[in-house]
């Protein structure tokens, strides 16, 4: 990992982040308390030995998914950054977001490895800012989707929580577009000024590329939807039998309700909105949080597993390099 992405996550660990780890651990205690944790355990234990590995697998092999996600909108904006370069910095952000107070410290880790392979810091963060902001989207459109596919069994509490979700993005896109538009540059120090141009030139190659945005928004919707496939396995193996479009409701609203910012990873938040919305549906609160915690396990594992395969892969190119230097001397100049 770079030293700037270094210096930058460990700013981020402050008594918020301690509070947030202390947080996590009164969820899972009060969950604990809620629940019957023999019937919990027995739940979590239906899963069948053999899909822990081909869980962790497929959620590995479909975050590649995000890796080209992310590098076409970078790529877009005018960072330049190669392949190899953008799944080695993918999975360290992967990684980083086990150990980070959230998904955004993974975000900072993801774009503190890939600067250096950038042309442009500038479209990198651009595009990495319209990458999550399509992630959010996209969740409210997959679970608007399940919506429309289940109109009756929606009690208040899920519309409520839905309309609640699309008036805060619609609200997010207008307040974004007023202040691009109305953002006094004049103002500013000429150091920001700069910046600021950089980053308006970059807004401008991504809007110049719109079939771009649509191609990267499509990626990032296979990839969520392969996860709440995944899911739906995980599920059905804990004995949850309903159909797939009300996992197109619950999973994304539930986990748009874990990037609140209370616990480490929305650990606990996440599985307490996962049974308030199954709910409805007749899913008990048990098999809810169960599914919702073999989820979580497998999260943790693939998360160590992508910094075990980005360190692997950054070995690899160092010695490569290494290899080269020694040709190179061996060689010597003609």
């Amino acid at each position: 990992m770079s030293r700037s992405a270094g210096t930058s996550a460990a700013r981020r660990f402050s008594p918020r982040w301690v509070l947030r780890i202390v947080a996590t651990f009164a969820a899972l205690a009060l969950i604990a308390w809620w629940l019957p944790v023999d019937q919990l355990w027995s739940a979590m234990r239906s899963v069948p030995p053999a899909m822990w590995p081909l869980a962790i697998a497929v959620y590995l092999a479909a975050h590649l998914l995000g890796v080209a996600k992310w590098r076409l909108l970078v790529n877009t904006a005018g960072a330049g950054l190669p392949g190899r370069e953008a799944v080695h910095a993918y999975y360290w952000g992967l990684f980083g977001n086990l150990f980070l107070p959230s998904i955004v410290g993974g975000d900072v880790v993801r774009a503190g490895v890939a600067m250096r392979h950038s042309r442009s810091s500038s479209a990198l963060l651009l595009g990495s800012l319209i990458d999550r902001m399509q992630d959010v989207i996209g969740l409210g459109v997959l679970a608007g989707v399940g919506a429309l596919l289940a109109p009756r069994a929606l009690d208040p509490t899920s519309r409520r929580i839905f309309l609640t979700f699309a008036a805060l993005v619609g609200a997010a896109v207008v307040l974004g577009a007023l202040s691009l538009r109305f953002f006094p540059v004049q103002r500013v120090p000429f150091k920001v000024r700069r910046l600021l141009v950089r980053v308006r030139q970059a807004v401008g190659a991504t809007a110049s590329r719109p079939q771009a945005l649509v191609t990267a928004f499509t990626l990032g919707l296979a990839l969520q939807f392969v996860l709440i496939l995944l899911n739906w396995e995980l599920g059905r193996l804990i004995g949850i039998d309903i159909p797939l479009y009300v996992w197109l409701f619950v999973w994304p609203l539930a986990k748009i309700a874990g990037l609140t910012p209370l616990t480490q990873g929305g650990i606990g938040v996440r599985e307490a909105a996962q049974a308030a919305l199954f709910a409805p549906f007749g899913v008990t609160a048990v098999r809810a949080v169960a599914t919702g915690l073999v989820f979580e396990a497998v999260i943790v594992t693939g998360g160590l597993l992508s910094g075990a395969i980005a360190l692997a892969m950054r070995r690899n190119a160092s010695a490569r390099e290494s290899g080269s230097a020694s040709a190179g001397s061996i060689v010597g100049p003609a």
